[in-house]
This record gives C-alpha cells, sequence and structure tokens, in this order.
C-alpha cells in the first residue's frame, strides 16, 4: 500500500492543494518500509488525483480537501483521510496501528 500526505516541512499540510510536496510511504505487514518526497506541482484542478494515482498511491491523509478533490480521488479509486495534523511520522505510525485521530476537514471549498 502507499500512503501520500500533503507536506509541509515534516507536517502534515493543513491545505492540500497548496502544499510544497508529498511524503508518499509504502507500507506494508505494518511498517513504513520506504518514503519518498515529489515536489507539489503548480496548483491545476484534478492534476493531483491522477499524479498519486500514477505514483501508485491508494490513501491519502490531509489536514483538509474539498469535496471536488475528494471526489476525484475516489473516481481514482484512492481512500481520502481528512483532518489530520501534525508531524507526518506519527500521523502514518497511527494510520499503521488504526488509531490515527482526526479533525474537522479543514477546507471549506
Amino acid at each position: 500500500m502507499k500512503v501520500a500526505v500533503p507536506s509541509e516541512g515534516s507536517n502534515i499540510c493543513t491545505h492540500f492543494g497548496h502544499c510544497e510536496s508529498f511524503t508518499i510511504a509504502e507500507v506494508e505487514d505494518g511498517k513504513v518500509l520506504n518514503k519518498k518526497v515529489l515536489d507539489a506541482p503548480p496548483h491545476e484542478p484534478g492534476l493531483l488525483p491522477r499524479l498519486l494515482a500514477g505514483e501508485g498511491v491508494n490513501v491519502v491523509i490531509a489536514g483538509g480537501m474539498g469535496s471536488r478533490a475528494q471526489d476525484l480521488f475516489a473516481q481514482q479509486n484512492i481512500k481520502v483521510i481528512s483532518g489530520a495534523s501534525g508531524p507526518i511520522d506519527d500521523a502514518l505510525v497511527a494510520f499503521i496501528k488504526g488509531i490515527l485521530k482526526t479533525g474537522p476537514n479543514v477546507c471549506d471549498h
């Protein structure tokens, strides 16, 4: 499984479409096998779901994401978890353990 997290340094970016990069983690048998950072392309509606699907991503953990983007990810068979915050590594460990805590989706469009 591959998990993508919109990144702002080592933290989850609160606004998915305006992040500086994506941390993509390959997860298997309850562990992160490897991670890579993919620079975010210039913002273009509909591009990121196709881009991340092309990277083999199955799940996106985000702080906030608009409903249109969530629909586009669903069309790519990518699950979206919104309302996450804090350090990326902590979120990945919590996700793997099934204890990722989320709050409200901080994106309102």
